[in-house]
Order: structure tokens, then sequence, then C-alpha cells
């Protein structure tokens, strides 16, 4: 039984760094709400954590807090009888729904709540999360999902359908899955705060790593953003591939002439090219640089947002959030949702513990719902992983599949200490400096 909360502001200062610059986010300091759900004498905890760059990660674990009073006194037996109540009890709770509904800081909040209960129950069976999904039949999958205002996109029935086709092939992927791991590409040789020189010394390191899909960033001026491409291809040539990302800073006509530019360069996508919320100016973007494709994900607050990207076919690569969506129980929904549309989901990574958090959920696609990797990449950034007791394992640019029980987000406690927020020993030298 869950008796109790523990809820910490933990930041990482990578801002000394430029790490995770971008166009719009210039300064990032990684940071997490993590929870961990305290539980009845002789029972495992669960752990969860939701993903900010730095101030306001306060509001989160205030957040954090008061919704987490839904889950006090629950048993995991009756969430694992009803995989959907979880977010029934988070989600639902009207007073708290009204700040968004079902967005922003109190959705991030339910996630990490949601993905705690999840690393709970999956420790409880022994078993990784992605393989304690895979496990499950067709029809307590679906139980987990709430399918409010997307039926008319993906009914019950034919979700149900979808997973039960799939089941064949399923051992025969986990196999494959457990021998080759899961294809990746890498953001840490691209942050937009790094100097050419850092890039290009990146970017070999990288290649000698066996990557060989790249993502750089780009959105500030359009000569610097050729420039950053034509570094890219003069570093490593023409055999490897090169997403783009703009972080939303552009309007509609600016992205268009901006990809326009940078087609020469051979693009694979052009991520978050303007607002994330405008569905109908990512089609009009879409329809006027193809065959160009755009992604998008990371901001979308929910699964209806992603239904419409999906019916208006403004997306050409579904971009996940582990903590930005409500937890494994509304991923999944958006993963079947993208799986019909014939996108390809390829989640959005790096921060703290999103890398560990989605190598996890592409495989949960994999297995159960999409039953293929073409077109497929977990996003990869080389930072932070030491402060996890379970990081990623990579090798030639390819998530290897964890095999240690749990959602993979547990955080040293030695970590914790000194990276809370304002007391660790990382910010009082911060403050002192």
């Amino acid at each position: 039984m869950i008796v109790g909360l523990d809820a910490r502001d933990i930041r990482f200062p990578t801002s000394r760094h430029m790490h995770g610059s971008d166009a719009m986010n210039p300064d990032p300091d990684y940071s997490c709400a993590y929870v961990t759900l305290e539980m009845s004498a002789g029972e495992q905890s669960g752990n969860g954590l939701t993903f900010t760059i730095g101030r306001g990660n306060d509001l989160c674990v205030a957040a954090i807090e008061g919704l987490g009073s839904h889950l006090i006194g629950r048993s995991l037996d009756e969430f694992e009888e009803d995989l959907g109540l979880v977010s029934r009890l988070l989600l639902n709770d009207s007073q708290y729904r009204w700040l968004g509904p079902e967005k922003g800081v109190v959705h991030l909040a339910a996630a990490a709540l949601i993905n705690a209960v999840w690393d709970a129950l999956a420790k409880r069976a022994g078993k990784p999360l992605w393989r304690y999904v895979s496990d499950m039949s067709p029809e307590r999958m679906v139980s987990a999902i709430d399918f409010r205002h997307i039926a008319d996109y993906l009914p019950r029935e034919e979700a149900l359908e979808r997973l039960t086709a799939q089941q064949s092939g399923k051992a025969a992927r986990i196999e494959t899955l457990m021998q080759d791991g899961y294809p990746a590409y890498t953001t840490s040789a691209g942050w937009i705060g790094y100097t050419d020189e850092e890039i290009v010394r990146r970017l070999k390191a990288a290649y000698a790593e066996g990557w060989r899909h790249f993502k750089i960033k780009v959105g500030g001026d359009l000569q610097g953003d050729l420039a950053r491409c034509k570094l890219f291809r003069d570093t490593l040539g023409s055999d490897v591939r090169l997403s783009v990302d703009a972080n939303q800073v552009w309007n509609v006509a600016e992205a268009v002439k901006a990809i326009k530019a940078m087609a020469p360069y051979d693009i694979y996508w052009v991520e978050e090219p303007t607002s994330p919320d405008d569905v109908l100016g990512h089609k009009a973007i879409a329809d006027q640089v193809s065959p160009i494709l755009l992604a998008t994900g990371e901001h979308a607050h929910n699964r209806v947002m992603f239904k419409q990207f999906l019916q208006a076919q403004a997306i050409g690569f579904c971009q996940i959030d582990a903590c930005r969506l409500a937890g494994v129980n509304e991923v999944i929904a958006v993963m079947m949702m993208a799986d019909k549309a014939g996108i390809p989901v390829c989640p959005h990574a790096g921060g703290v513990g999103l890398c560990e958090y989605v190598q996890h959920l592409s495989m949960i696609d994999y297995v159960c719902i999409s039953g293929t990797m073409e077109g497929r990449v977990i996003e990869h950034a080389a930072h932070l992983h030491q402060h996890f007791r379970n990081p990623i394992e990579i090798r030639e640019g390819r998530y290897i599949a964890p095999t240690a029980p749990g959602y993979s987000v547990d955080l040293w406690p030695q970590s914790i200490a000194d990276h809370e927020f304002p007391q660790g020993k990382e910010w009082a030298k911060e403050m002192a400096s």
C-alpha cells in the first residue's frame, strides 16, 4: 500500500557549459521534479520524475504533492487489476484539471506520479517496464487507455484488434530486441551554444563511437544555420543522416524559407519548425517543404493534440515525451494512434532521465504495437546518466534493452543530496560564487 510520497526539486547546472542550449532555450539547467512513492513495510517503492529546465521545477514539486494525495492508501493490487485507475484518479480531479486541462504543470506532475506507479508495478513483477507491458494481453493493454476524446479516431475495439494482430510475432521481436537493441540518433554534438570547434570535435568522437544519425540545433540567423549544416557535411560527409531542430522559433513563412534553404544538405527531418500548438501551421509547412518531413511532439500537451496532428497529416515523425504526456497510459494511446496513421514514433529524450524512460516506450511500440523498427529511432543525449542506478546502455548507436526491474529512473541518493535545490552542495557552491 502507498503510505506517503516524497517529492524533491532536483536541478543540474548544465547551463554552465551550454549543454542543452537551443534557439528557444539558450541556458537550460536540466532538472526534474522527482517523486518516491513510500510503501508499506516489505514493498518496494516506486520512483518517477518529470523533466523541466530549471525555474518552475518547484511548481511541479508542489503539484506532485497536491495530486499525490489521491494515491495515499491505494494498493498496487488495485492499480494492477485496473491499469486505467491511476490516470482516472489523477486526471479527473476537477479543481486541478481546471488549471490545464490536461496540460502544463499539473499534467507534468501527473506524469511523474503515474510513471512512479508503473515503476512500482514493474519492480514488483521483477521485470523492466518494457517487458512488463510486453507480457500483457491485448485486453490488459487496452484497459490502460482513456479513449475519451480520441475514440472518433481510434475506437477501443479497433485498438484491441490492432494489438491482437501483433500477438503472433511478439516472442521473435523480443528476441531481436535483446540481441540487437534499438536504433538511436544523438543530439549531443550539436547544441546551439557550442563553438564550431567543439561541434567538430564532438561529431568526430560520436562517429567513432558508431553514431550514424545526428541532430543539430538551428533557428538562429539563417546564414548561421546554413553554415552549421555545411560544417556538419564537411566534417562527416554524406553517408550519415542529419536532422535539424528549430525549437519553435519560426513562423510558417520563415520555416518554409529556412527549410528550403537547408534542403541541399540532405535533411532527414526538421523538428518543431513553429509553435508546438499550431497543427495547421505544421500542415502548411509540411505541404510546402515536401519531401522533407517534420517531427513534432515533445511539447504536444496530450493525446488530443497528437490526434489532430495525425488526422491533419501534419507530421512525418511522432515525438512522444515520457512526461509531457500523462505517463505510460497516455503514451500507449498516442503510440497506437501513430501506428494507425502509419507515422513512426521517434521519442524526444535527453534532459534528466528522459533517455532512461523512453527506451522502454519505443520497445513497447516495437514489440506490441507497430511490430517494426523501420524508420524509428530514439533520441540520445550524453548527459547526466551517471546519476541513475540503471543508466541507459548504448552500443554502436543503439539502445541495449534494459534488464533491471522497473522504469530505470532511480536516482542515486548522493545525486539527490548534491543536486537538490537550493540546499544541495552543487547549488550552495553556485550561490556562493
